[in-house]
């Protein structure tokens, strides 16, 4: 008979006990870990949108202004101030008047504008794609403009081109956005004739064009009106340079922050060591580490340029949100402000979950 096998020896007293074993396939083990981080994600997002309509809110209700004055005038009698308030829900207890606030808001309803006498939703949804078209041709100029310049700032740092690149990105967040429309408008539209004037179209051209998208590039294009699009070109590129001018200063500081951080690793030196040309490194190498971190950095700029566009409409009568929400301000149009105030947090809060998403698409460490 064949000897008979001795059994293991028993294990310590003290010893740790052995974990039990997780059978659970590898697929629904990155199921539940997905699930959690999509269920964690929605959560911070409502939670999010929640404070933002608080917030709003409650500014509206501490803002030294009546909007019931404002619709039926300070001539009214004290019968119809009380019926309009009544009708305004303006009687009711605050926590009250709160969650009706927020229905309405999650379904797009934010009132009807004093100013204009339409509905918020749609005054917003006229006059957002102007806001819209110029955040992002400003953006495609400081992305275009800024990543380059903030590559060849950190690949030769410390020289005479690393300097004149910052202090032109400092000038950009140093000069205020009102001051440099003035003197662009001043300087390239009523001294050398370079570009057309404020507004969005000459009034000539007010009209031609039937709105699809509401963005003017696009709908000239579309129709084939390349007179139109041309001056819409030339109205377009003064603000949009100038509002791109401080997203160009921003990119260009990220991009040099992040490409030293990278020129310092290992493996840019075994690069070299390996014997790669300069440009490789520094454009292949080093740059396709950075646009991981930079891609959050374009989006936020972006949605800093939706929000903060406010002086560069005014400056040039950009008939777009910034300029729509300072008008109803003006007139003491709270439903227009407050409406047009939750778009733009709005507007923020999605790009910055895009940049989030597309964060964890590039870098497969940020994975769940």
């Amino acid at each position: 008979m064949p000897p008979a096998t001795p059994a293991p020896p028993p294990a310590p007293a003290d010893a740790a006990p052995t974990p039990p074993r997780d059978d659970t396939p590898a697929s629904w083990r990155r199921g539940r870990r997905l699930l959690w981080a999509t269920l964690r994600l929605l959560g911070s997002l409502a939670v999010t949108v929640l404070g933002l309509l608080a917030v709003t809110f409650f500014i509206g209700r501490v803002v030294p202004v009546d909007p019931v004055l404002a619709v039926v005038g300070d001539r009214a009698t004290e019968a119809a101030y009380q019926a309009a308030r009544e009708a305004m829900g303006l009687d009711r207890p605050l926590w009250e008047q709160f969650l009706t606030y927020v229905g309405n808001a999650l379904t797009g309803d934010f009132g009807t504008s004093v100013l204009t006498s339409n509905p918020v939703a749609s005054d917003i949804a006229r006059v957002f794609p102007a806001t819209l078209e110029l955040a992002t041709v400003a953006t495609i100029f400081g992305v275009l403009l800024g990543v380059p310049a903030g590559v060849i700032a950190a690949a030769r740092q410390g020289t005479w081109v690393d300097h004149v690149i910052r202090v032109v990105g400092l000038i950009g967040y140093s000069v205020p956005v009102f001051w440099l429309g003035l003197m662009g408008l001043l300087v390239f539209y009523a001294q050398l004739d370079w570009v057309a004037g404020p507004g969005r179209l000459d009034l000539l051209y007010d009209g031609f064009v039937e709105p699809v998208t509401g963005v003017i590039l696009i709908d000239s294009a579309l129709a084939g009106q390349w007179d139109v699009f041309q001056n819409a070109v030339s109205h377009l590129v003064l603000p949009a340079s100038i509002l791109g001018y401080f997203s160009l200063a921003y990119i260009s500081r990220m991009t040099r922050s992040f490409m030293l951080e990278q020129l310092r690793q290992e493996y840019i030196t075994t690069a070299r060591v390996k014997g790669l040309p300069e440009r490789v490194v520094i454009w292949r190498h080093a740059l396709g580490n950075v646009w991981v971190p930079l891609v959050t950095v374009i989006a936020l700029s972006y949605a800093t340029l939706l929000e903060g566009s406010v002086l560069t409409e005014i400056v040039f009568s950009w008939p777009g949100l910034g300029f729509y929400i300072t008008n109803s301000l003006l007139n003491a149009d709270m439903n227009a402000v407050l409406g047009g105030t939750v778009v733009v947090g709005a507007v923020f809060i999605g790009l910055n979950l895009l940049s989030d998403v597309l964060y964890r698409l590039l870098d497969p460490r940020a994975r769940p």
